[in-house]
């Protein structure tokens, strides 16, 4: 592979320079902040552990400062992007920036939360800069979609970067901890300061590491089932399992019935409980269906 060229990447003026040419506006609806520092995007390329023989793909690529970088180091990069103008523009700035990478480059035109395949080999690994707004359905979909996906490296406001992060028991674990870790290990991988953004956002930003799991999780529950269960459980934060899932399970009662079948107090809350424990529960539903019938 060749070495790129030292000023392939984008810096402050080129984002600006390229932004005013296309008459491009980051606009909040889309939580667009367009990364303008070189050493931020490699530093993510690093953390990301993106490896020589890896086909990434990266959601919102906006004017290619991730992108490039991705180049760099990765086999193909595939990016998606949903904004029209920014879709037209990114493939010139590749092929203008850097040449003989080019053919490594494929774009998919479209919002991430439809796409359901990409053009070539399958992706080894998500990198991206996620819009704030739709961050955590994004990276969900994506994981869901791309079993294939190993590693995943999203930056993303630092306070959804800590509850994707956060482990049972803490104050911000809520539906996207339980959810991020049916599919993969989650930890925080580091924090990004508000100057290496144009425009510089009123929030800190913060990188989140996601590691497939080896395994799915053993249950004999269906995905679904078990989200439906983390749904239920953290729609009503405060309450017990026992009241919080009385909806699900049809009434209190049924709903104790299936959470001492699973061996977890009914007097718990959702908060407290693992992504194994919620899928144990998931699966006793007919424990308490039964014990109904019992009545």
């Amino acid at each position: 592979m060749t070495s790129p060229t030292p000023d392939a990447l984008l810096g402050p003026a080129d984002i600006r320079d390229l932004a005013e040419a296309l008459g491009v506006r980051p606009t909040k609806q889309r939580g667009q902040n367009f990364v303008i520092d070189a050493n931020t995007v490699r530093r993510i390329v690093r953390t990301a552990d993106v490896r020589p023989d890896d086909v990434v793909v990266e959601v919102g690529p906006g004017l290619g400062s991730l992108t490039l970088a991705l180049l760099e180091v990765a086999d193909r990069v595939t990016a998606v992007e949903i904004d029209d103008v920014l879709a037209a523009a990114l493939p010139a700035t590749i092929a203008a920036r850097m040449p003989d990478r080019a053919e490594r480059f494929a774009l998919v035109h479209s919002d991430a939360m439809h796409v359901t395949e990409l053009p070539g080999p399958p992706p080894t690994a998500l990198v991206a800069n996620l819009p704030y707004n739709v961050a955590v359905p994004v990276l969900l979909h994506m994981l869901d979609t791309f079993p294939s996906i190993e590693r995943t490296l999203v930056m993303v406001q630092a306070e959804v970067a800590d509850r994707l992060a956060a482990a049972p028991g803490s104050k911000v674990y809520g539906v996207p901890s339980v959810k991020a870790n049916w599919y993969a290990e989650v930890k925080r991988a580091g924090a990004i300061g508000r100057n290496v953004f144009w425009p510089a956002p009123n929030v800190d930003s913060g990188l989140v590491s996601l590691t497939r799991r080896p395994e799915p999780l053993k249950t004999t529950a269906t995905k679904r089932e078990v989200f439906a269960v983390i749904d239920a459980a953290f729609a009503q934060r405060r309450k017990t399992l026992r009241a919080a899932l009385a909806g699900w399970a049809g009434s209190a009662a049924t709903a104790e019935a299936a959470l001492v079948a699973a061996g977890v107090s009914p007097q718990a809350r959702g908060e407290a409980l693992t992504v194994e424990e919620f899928a144990r529960i998931a699966e006793h539903k007919e424990a308490g269906a039964q014990h109904k019938e019992s009545e």
